[in-house]
């Protein structure tokens, strides 16, 4: 184990995501000012700490494998039926109207914007999640920690800078069930990584997840 590496990787996630709680639960820009300093952490501070570590390599984490396109569509498409399903199941058990509101007056999301934000959202910023918490962060922490850390600490990490941004929409008992649910999303999303050697799967599984986030969005905001 490189404790060096190791420790570096931990504070580099928890410091990207501490200050992304803050400005998602505390400041609350508007999402294009949110969106900015995402991009500027999550591109930055991989980048300085591979200058740092100078074993840290992102070329390979774009290798796509084409076998692995079909059975990457067949899951992504069955996460969506699996988000979407789930909604229409609980809507009537869960109140969804608090969600609008929190983002209409926290990150300034509404009708007009929101089909710009939500391609954003699915091709976009999937794709940084995707290099952040796999690429990044488990590739590596897998390298100098082992699988077992790798695969626990960068999932919580994933559901829980998922979570911050979502203080309040929830009850606290839905909420503890989003950790479990967002946790258990990052650890298949590691699998995907670790199976294919690179993030072009995870990726697209995480873009038709945020298609189905997305789709319930348009019907909560109809």
């Amino acid at each position: 184990m490189n404790k060096k590496n190791t420790w570096l990787l931990i504070l580099s996630a928890v410091f990207c995501c501490g200050v992304m709680a803050v400005v998602d639960g505390v400041i609350q820009p508007g999402y294009a000012v949110k969106s900015a300093i995402k991009i500027g952490l999550f591109l930055a501070v991989p980048f300085l700490v591979s200058r740092v570590c100078k074993e840290f390599r992102f070329a390979r984490l774009f290798r796509f494998r084409r076998k692995a396109l079909l059975p990457a569509l067949a899951l992504g498409v069955a996460v969506y039926g699996v988000i979407l399903g789930g909604y229409f199941l609980l809507r009537n058990f869960i109140d969804f109207s608090g969600i609008v509101d929190s983002l209409s007056s926290g990150a300034g999301v509404n009708k007009d914007n929101f089909l710009f934000i939500s391609l954003y959202i699915s091709f976009v910023n999937s794709l940084l999640e995707e290099f952040f918490f796999r690429g990044f962060l488990f590739a590596n922490l897998k390298d100098s920690a082992g699988r077992g850390l790798a695969y626990g600490f960068s999932s919580l990490m994933f559901a829980l800078y998922h979570v911050a941004m979502m203080i309040g929409w929830f009850h606290p008992a839905v909420t503890l069930l989003l950790i479990a649910g967002l946790t258990v999303g990052g650890m298949i999303f590691n699998f995907l990584n670790e199976k294919q050697e690179n993030i072009c799967t995870s990726w697209l599984v995480h873009m038709f997840a945020n298609f189905a986030i997305n789709t319930v969005g348009f019907i909560l905001m109809a």
